[in-house]
């Protein structure tokens, strides 16, 4: 039987507008999300959403919920078509909204979690000069070699903090140590791409607000997953309440495991993937890593559109 997953975006192709067209059909998810959101966070979330500058976006405070959010609106447009996946998993910031499709979150909960964790990312990242680049073209052993060099060479810290398919690895951490690494990953035939992510993300420069973290989570009620659920810190299933927690307390400083996560669903028998939330990255990270795979995106009508009719009658 083939079968069916739902994968959730990270932040970065966040953008002011996204949810206009869908809101337009849709007016009752402003009220249900973007509002709810507006209040509980006591931002204008709902207005930077729809007119914000690139400069809001800057704040993770303020992307990441709102990368969050869009997800969660185009689930709840998918649901209403009448589609359900056999399975879900999220990259990085998109697995807050995969523990809400399986249910092991509410999602008010995880807009909190959300919040708290792009606040205390931010604190670091306003005091520790750091970068983050997407080194693209070089076997993960050549980047590690690489890393390893800048850290002696600059006395500074670099970590690889995102295994995004096997030809593109993320590397984060202090900006000489990363800019070091760059530079010979360029040098050694590779391109390079500097991401725009407001601090440290899934690196050890993180600890010192994992304690702060960690409160959060033993504070909010964790269910175990309805749905079979995947996650971008191990590569492997989560089968608890116990295992999403420590699945989140880990994200802070672990890198992300993409590869191994799309593998993991590959291997039970998933051959559809529908990326839910905004932009294609995971599409073309899927392809990547499974060139057969059949991929779906959602963040327009018309690809939503293609989508539905694509699965229509399958077995979801």
């Amino acid at each position: 039987m083939t079968l069916t997953a739902f994968v959730f975006p990270g932040q970065g192709s966040q953008r002011s507008g996204m949810d206009l067209e869908l809101l337009a059909r849709r007016p009752d998810l402003t009220a249900t999300y973007y509002r709810t959101a507006d209040d509980l966070l006591g931002i204008p979330l709902s207005r930077l959403c729809a007119h914000g500058t690139p400069r809001d976006f800057e704040d993770p405070a303020v992307h990441q919920p709102a990368v969050f959010l869009n997800s969660l609106v185009i689930l709840d447009a998918l649901r209403a078509e009448g589609l359900r996946p056999d399975a879900v998993a999220g990259h990085s910031l998109g697995e807050y909204a995969a523990l809400v499709a399986s249910g092991v979150l509410e999602w008010t909960e995880a807009l909190w979690l959300v919040r708290l964790r792009g606040e205390l990312v931010a604190t670091v990242g306003d005091r520790v000069r750091n970068d983050t680049v997407a080194v693209i073209g070089l076997p993960r052993t050549d980047i590690s070699a690489l890393v390893a060099a800048a850290v002696t060479a600059t006395g500074a810290l670099a970590e690889i903090t995102g295994d995004n398919e096997p030809r593109q690895t993320v590397v984060s951490g202090e900006r000489a140590a990363v800019a070091h690494t760059a530079r010979a990953a360029r040098a050694a035939g590779a391109r390079t791409v500097r991401l725009h992510t407001g601090g440290p993300f899934h690196s050890s420069l993180l600890r010192e607000v994992e304690a702060e973290f960690t409160e959060a989570l033993i504070a909010t009620e964790f269910r175990n997953p309805g749905i079979p659920l995947v996650s971008s810190v191990t590569g492997g299933r989560v089968t608890t309440a116990a295992e999403a927690v420590v699945a989140l307390r880990s994200q802070l400083t672990s890198p992300v495991r993409w590869t191994e996560t799309v593998e993991t669903l590959a291997a039970a028998g998933t051959e559809r993937y529908v990326e839910v939330g905004p932009g294609r990255v995971l599409g073309t990270l899927i392809r990547a890593i499974l060139p057969g795979a059949r991929v779906h995106a959602t963040h327009t009508a018309r690809r939503r559109a293609l989508a539905v009719n694509a699965l229509a009658g399958a077995s979801l």
